[in-house]
Parts: C-alpha cells; structure tokens; sequence
C-alpha cells in the first residue's frame, strides 16, 4: 500500500511538469472554441454565437486540471466583429482567470473568400499556492517564498481565411509573457509564461446531399517546448449529427460527438485518453462538455 502511494506521488510530480509545460489548455473542441486561441474569428459566425465548455483532466486525481469557458462573439455592421471571451484555468496548485475582448475586421477577397484581421486585449489573474507544494514533494527556491498573486495586462493577434469548404487560422493570442511558475528537475521556480503560437485548418469534404466529413488539424507552438499537433475527423449527418475522432501526437486519443438540439442550440461531449498509462486503476480519462447558442 505504502508503495502505492509513493506511485501516486511520483505520477502527481510528473503530471505537474507537465501541465506547467503545457501553460495554456488543449481543447478536444478546438474547433468551436477558436475565439480563445484567435480574435480574428470574433463576429464571423452568421449572428450572435455564445459557447460555453468544461474540461475535465485526468478524472479521479485530486488537483487535475479543470478549465472553464465562456465566448461571446456578434458582427457589428457590414467589416466588424467583436466578441469577449473568459477563461478560467486551475491545475494543481495555479489558478487563473484570463478575460479578453477581440476586435476583427474582415475584408471579402472574391465570391468565396473572405479574411479576418483581428486583435485581442486581456488581462490574467494568476495565483498559485506555493505551499501546496510540499503536498507533492517539489522543492522551491528561495523567490518563491513570498509569492504574491499577480494581475497582468496582454495583447494578442491572428488572421483568420474563411471559405464555405475550408479555413485557414493563424494566431498569438498572448503576445507579452508575464511571470508564472515554472518546473524543472523536480524544483519549482519563477519564469515566465511563454510565447504560443497556433495554426489550424479545416476541410469539408461532400460525401451526399446531407453528410459531409470535416478534417481538422491544429498544430501548437510554445517556446522551448516540444511542437504539439492534432488531427481530426467529423462525420457531419445530416447538420443533425455529428460524430468524431481525434490524435493527438505522442499524447492522446479522444472521441466526440455533437447533437444539434434546435436550429439555435448545439450539445456537444468528448471523451480524452492518454496514449500512455503508467498507473493501472487510475481514470486518466479527460471529459469536456460543449455547448453552442445561436441567436
């Protein structure tokens, strides 16, 4: 039993390197959340679009990450969009809420195309409970003795290409990198957040009157950390149905299906597996609710 729980305490230790790697959540629904990685999408929807997600990490350990969100975002006349978006993060012993409001501008190419310029204004609060630290057997240095909650301002920009069959997105939404704690070597310390950087694209592929298969990918770059990518597959029923698979590189499988309850209102849930599971017994499945209104 003794060497059960020092199992446990060795995995928590990995998992908090890396979740403090990882900085920002990975999405399953990427696709319908993209406001949060790109304000160039704000006001591109038809009408008003409100989402709200939940995501769930590593189900049944104490501390896994949690992230909750809300999007809001309506065209304002013929070239503008806006839209805020809230982001609250809490992983172990971090906790953070990320609030932001993004402007587009779109300009139509030709018949098809159309791009969006767009630009983010936010603001972090961050705190992280240095003293949990003990609870996990992490070692500190000296700095973080008198670790203070911090509140810091940023900025954000992304271009977004739009199509009636494919997409094109390419952002920073957090352009200055604010102080946060970091992990290395099994010691924690003061850094600093660091630079992310995302590309995703979409294709709609026909196959009927009413059934397409959506293939999306989105690759994610964050300074000094090992390039992260996905793929995914959704099979589109008849605008009523949607059902899904996804990889992510060296990290996860998930599945994902969304049910069109009205004209204006989309449920949507996905279920997340590690590609590797060091402790048998222990759920490290990864649950995310989705939920999409449109007026």
């Amino acid at each position: 039993m003794r060497i059960f729980n020092l199992i446990i305490v060795l995995f928590l230790m990995l998992s908090i390197g890396k979740a403090w790697g990882q900085q920002d959540p990975n999405y399953t629904f990427y696709r319908y959340n993209m406001n949060i990685y790109n304000p160039a999408f704000a006001g591109s929807s038809e009408g008003v679009e409100f989402v709200l997600g939940l995501r769930s990490q590593w189900a049944g350990i104490e501390g896994a990450p949690e992230s909750q969100s809300a999007i809001f975002g309506m065209p304002v006349g013929n070239k503008v969009g806006l839209g805020v978006s809230i982001l609250n993060d809490k992983t172990f012993i971090e906790t953070q809420t990320w609030m932001a409001v993004d402007f587009s501008y779109h300009i139509q190419l030709n018949d098809a195309n159309r791009v969006y310029f767009g630009l983010k204004a936010s603001a972090n609060s961050y705190d992280a409970n240095t003293q949990g630290l003990l609870t996990y057997g992490v070692g500190q240095d000296g700095s973080l003795m008198n670790f203070e909650s911090r509140f810091t301002p940023n900025v954000g920009a992304g271009i977004y290409l739009k199509n009636e069959r494919y997409f094109l997105s390419l952002s920073v939404p957090k352009i200055l990198t604010p102080d946060r704690l970091q992990e290395a070597n099994g010691n924690a310390f003061l850094g600093a957040d660091r630079l992310h950087v995302y590309l995703a694209g979409g294709y709609d592929f026909f196959l009927g009157e009413k059934t397409k298969l959506q293939a999306l990918g989105m690759v994610r770059y964050a300074d000094a950390s090992p390039l992260s990518y996905e793929i995914t597959g959704l099979l589109d029923l008849a605008e009523r149905f949607t059902l899904g698979a996804g990889y992510r590189y060296n990290e996860s499988i998930s599945g994902l299906f969304l049910f069109k309850v009205s004209n204006g209102f989309q449920l949507g849930y996905a279920y997340e597996s590690a590609w590797q599971r060091p402790i048998d017994g222990i759920d490290q499945g990864t649950h995310e609710v989705f939920m999409r209104f449109l007026l």
